[in-house]
Parts: structure tokens; C-alpha cells; sequence
């Protein structure tokens, strides 16, 4: 029998500091932290999915993985309802280098305008919008 994936529901990055990790992506990105399971893992909470922090020391019994998990390995697109102009300030006041943007990528439901930085581990971060969306800093998508 065959199957479709649906959604992500979540993923994993490795941290070389989980609080110093769980610290930017609350500040930078808005996620809410949360701990799960019976070790308090930490997650971080965004629309109907979670990231899960996973400490750069963690064997395969502690916390089975990837092979290759390593702190700066990912690159991860983030879409919000902000436009680029608004990232950029943003970043700018939360302290964060801007690597590269806003420019013009192929999302998977079409163009979107990116900005590029890099979370504490080094991991590629784009933050994009589709099409028009609201000048304010909190907007919506119209």
C-alpha cells in the first residue's frame, strides 16, 4: 500500500548549547520553549510544529538520531507573514548578521522573498513570505 506524507511534524537540531540555541529562536524567530519527556528535552513550539533540541554530547541511547548529527549541519526555511524589509529590521534589532537577502528563491508553493542568517550553531536560517503581505511589523497576511 502506498502513502502520502501530510506535514512535518517536527525535527531535530543538534546544539552545542541548548539554552544559548533555545534563547535565539524565542528572541529571534518568536518560538515558544517547552520540555518534553522523561529527561525535560527541550522543544521549541511554532504554528502546528516543533523543533527538538538535542544536546551535542547525546549518544544514540540518550537520544536516538542521524548518524551524522552535528551543531551547523542544517539549513531550515522559516515562512512568516511579515514582509522581508520588516526581517531585515528585525534581525538588525535583535543583533543577528544578515548572510545574504532579501533575494527571490523558489519556495514549495511558489516565489518567496528570503533573508538569510545563521543560528548560534552556525545552521543556515532563511526567513521568508510569500506574495503581499502586511507592512507592520506583526501583520498578518492580507
Amino acid at each position: 500500500m502506498r502513502f502520502a506524507v501530510d506535514r512535518l511534524d517536527h525535527l531535530v537540531i543538534t546544539c552545542n548549547e541548548v539554552e544559548t540555541s533555545a534563547s535565539w529562536y524565542q528572541r529571534v524567530l518568536g518560538m515558544e520553549m517547552d520540555s518534553f519527556g522523561p529527561h525535560n528535552r527541550t522543544a521549541l513550539r511554532f504554528g502546528g510544529q516543533k523543533i527538538n533540541l538535542r544536546p551535542r554530547d547525546a549518544t544514540q541511547e540518550d537520544w536516538f538520531t542521524g548518524k551524522a548529527a552535528a551543531p551547523g549541519s542544517q539549513d531550515l526555511c522559516f515562512i512568516v507573514t511579515m514582509a522581508a524589509e520588516h526581517v531585515v529590521s528585525h534581525l538588525r534589532e535583535c543583533g543577528v548578521t544578515i548572510e545574504q537577502g532579501p533575494v527571490e528563491k523558489a519556495g514549495a508553493l511558489g516565489t518567496i522573498k528570503s533573508v538569510y542568517c545563521r543560528d548560534p550553531d552556525g545552521n543556515l536560517i532563511e526567513i521568508a513570505s510569500y506574495g503581499d503581505v502586511d507592512g507592520d511589523m506583526g501583520g498578518d497576511a492580507e
